[in-house]
């Protein structure tokens, strides 16, 4: 079964008590229980939904996975797994990464014993030489956010195998459309649902994937202790979203690939920043780990006076946090994605005050064309 297909066939389309096209919305917080001597499936719905479960499988399944989790936030999720490590655990990040999880390393969890390293994972040799004693796992995020950095994914993979080590994947980005990293062998994956997985900007999600029994045991305790999961009208939402994943990809692909040739041509553009480049040096190891670029691209206007004015003027976007939906939406990391992140962390890993960072929507590809031309005139 090809991947459109499996959107659309697989386990979990079709509700097995009524044929229902469409997984019910169990919106309920209890179940009752026929025999106390022996409980049900379902108890309470913190602890498991038939919608959530629905959502749970699918994710699985779509990233080659066995086990799947869903949560409150992309960044609920992201929580979840850092917190399956114990005080006195020193964990490796990607330098380039959504700003949101580096708060939560260097702001939360460092508070409660937790060591953290942030190298550029872009160089192998970085990563080795950040290797300790207590180091137990690798966080990476390729294409990075915002920069669009790439991770050798199989030698970063083979590292940590070598060490022992956890690889533990953002795959916000790409969705398990266009690159499945437990198949490359990474242990963990997770997801901002928020994004191309929903891709309506309508439902804050987190999704977690695994296919190691001892992991998936580690994080659902953590996600039935702290409750942090995704309700059943949030699953359900993710769901429809889901089936169209690859409709909706397959457009915002092309049209981010377009806007990126038309962007390196223009005059008022310094650089952009997208693996469907030539000019990309990561593209070689992003198409062999990936299956295309990406809708998602980055680019530094001439300076930030130029970045702004753009903002101001664009009319088919919508200037926000976020990405993934259906309509194109453009980000100011230096004031969204990555305000969490002080100003000379920022300049350090190269995000300018001029840098603006787009996802491509469905929109007929000619109008956004236009629309960039006349806004950065």
């Amino acid at each position: 079964m090809k991947f459109g297909t499996k959107l659309l066939h697989g386990e979990y389309t079709i509700d097995k008590t009524t044929g229902a096209l469409s997984v019910p919305i169990y919106q309920t917080s209890t179940y009752h229980q026929e025999n106390i001597e022996s409980l049900g499936e379902y108890t309470y719905s913190r602890s498991e939904n038939p919608t959530r479960k629905a959502l749970e499988g699918t994710i699985a399944s779509l990233e080659g996975g066995e086990y799947g989790y869903a949560f409150s936030s992309g960044i609920a999720a992201a929580a979840s797994i850092i917190s399956i490590f114990s005080a006195g655990d020193h964990l490796i990040f990607a330098d380039d990464l959504y700003g949101g999880t580096y708060r939560l390393a260097s702001s939360i969890f460092n508070r409660y014993g937790i060591e953290f390293s942030f190298v550029d994972a872009g160089n192998l040799n970085n990563i080795k030489e950040a290797i300790k004693q207590n180091t137990k796992a690798i966080f990476l995020e390729t294409p990075s956010n915002p920069l669009l950095k790439i991770t050798d994914l199989k030698g970063a993979i083979k590292i940590a195998k070598e060490n022992n080590l956890i690889t533990v994947v953002d795959n916000t980005f790409m969705s398990p459309y266009l690159q499945r990293p437990l198949e490359l062998g990474a242990d963990i994956v997770w997801h901002s649902g928020t994004k191309f997985l929903a891709g309506h900007s309508d439902v804050v999600a987190g999704l977690v994937v695994t296919s190691n029994k001892d992991l998936a045991d580690r994080i659902y305790y953590i996600q039935n202790g702290f409750g942090s999961i995704l309700g059943p009208q949030d699953s359900w939402l993710t769901l429809r979203g889901i089936k169209t994943l690859k409709a909706r990809l397959d457009i915002q692909q092309s049209n981010a690939i377009k806007i990126a040739n038309f962007l390196e041509s223009h005059k008022n553009v310094n650089k952009v920043y997208y693996p469907g480049l030539d000019s990309h040096e990561g593209k070689g190891i992003h198409l062999g780990q990936s299956f295309g670029p990406g809708a998602v691209l980055s680019f530094e206007a001439k300076d930030y006076l130029k970045a702004k004015s753009f903002m101001d003027k664009i009319k088919y976007a919508a200037v926000a946090v976020s990405l993934g939906g259906v309509e194109t939406i453009i980000s100011y990391p230096a004031k969204m994605s990555h305000a969490a992140m002080p100003s000379d962390e920022r300049e350090k890993r190269g995000i300018k005050d001029s840098l603006i960072r787009v996802s491509l929507g469905i929109e007929d590809v000619e109008d956004i064309i236009n629309d960039f031309s006349k806004a950065l005139e």
